[in-house]
């Protein structure tokens, strides 16, 4: 049965609503960058550029890097912005505009976020970088997909536990990124674990400027939480929408982060603009 114009909604030049791209315009690797001026900043590596469009704040280039085609995009901040960008690429690949049905042979995307992210444990030094080998939702937007198959219970009970969760929030989920991923842009320049993804910069993530925050020791409690040999290693916004989607979906995904804070230390980078120019070299270097 065709999906309804209400559910796929295209624009009048046949491009999906809010990417306002054409399944011609991606290539099968896609990196995600928050920041729209971030966009450049990784094509300005590139041998060329063939393709370029922006709509809100998804700005998209492809071009070529080292003669392999690359799609980078920037999301904008927050898993409500994931939820828009995975959905429309996946419909980009796996969806005939034409029939508005699904296809019958279903393509798996390569994603590689590049983004920034604060340190939970006082041994992670400002300027590294982190894969996120899985993500740590506290968001809950995924709650709106089924994902008994993709989340891992028994860690999201001994979170729950350890720090006290309370009931009138989202239960915590827990999914994992791309084995084949991780082991291709791991390298003695990266730290791993487990990253936690926030509903928001401040009272989520535990910053207090004038209102208090509900949970003052959640951070603390984050520090402080193992299991087996997975500990927390940082917090952000996106991740955890990243990864559930692509699992949903049947793409592959990884967060690369640059570790611009530490949390615990108060710290933060004196050059946050080196560190992430840096991640964004290592990475096309391993893409």
């Amino acid at each position: 049965m065709p999906i309804k114009p209400s559910e796929l909604i295209l624009n009048p030049d046949g491009s999906i609503y809010h990417l306002n791209l054409k399944p011609k315009d991606i290539a099968d690797t896609i990196i995600f960058v928050g920041d729209q001026d971030r966009v450049s900043q990784v094509t300005k590596h590139f041998d060329s550029i063939y393709f370029e469009t922006q709509k809100r704040e998804f700005k998209t280039q492809t071009g070529l890097f080292k003669g392999k085609c690359i799609t980078v995009i920037s999301t904008g901040i927050g898993t409500d912005n994931i939820d828009i960008v995975l959905n429309e690429l996946d419909a980009l690949v796996n969806i005939d505009f034409g029939t508005r049905t699904i296809k019958k042979q279903l393509k798996s995307l390569n994603i590689v976020r590049i983004g920034t992210t604060g340190a939970v444990q006082k041994d992670i030094p400002l300027d590294s970088f982190l894969i996120s080998t899985h993500a740590l939702d506290l968001v809950g937007m995924l709650h709106a997909y089924q994902i008994e198959t993709i989340s891992n219970s028994s860690l999201e009970d001994a979170f729950i536990a350890h720090t006290n969760w309370g009931k009138n929030r989202a239960r915590p989920i827990v999914v994992e990124g791309s084995k084949t991923l991780i082991d291709k842009f791991k390298s003695d320049q990266t730290h791993e674990g487990l990253t936690v993804t926030a509903s928001g910069f401040y009272g989520p993530q535990g910053r207090i400027l004038r209102l208090p925050i509900s949970n003052e020791s959640l951070n603390k409690n984050m520090e402080s939480f193992s299991f087996g040999n997975t500990k927390i290693t940082n917090l952000e916004m996106e991740t955890s929408g990243i990864y559930g989607l692509a699992k949903l979906l049947g793409h592959r995904a990884i967060s690369l982060n640059a570790i611009i804070a530490n949390r615990p230390n108060g710290t933060f980078s004196s050059n946050p603009k080196a560190t992430i120019e840096k991640l964004i070299t290592h990475t096309l270097e391993r893409i």
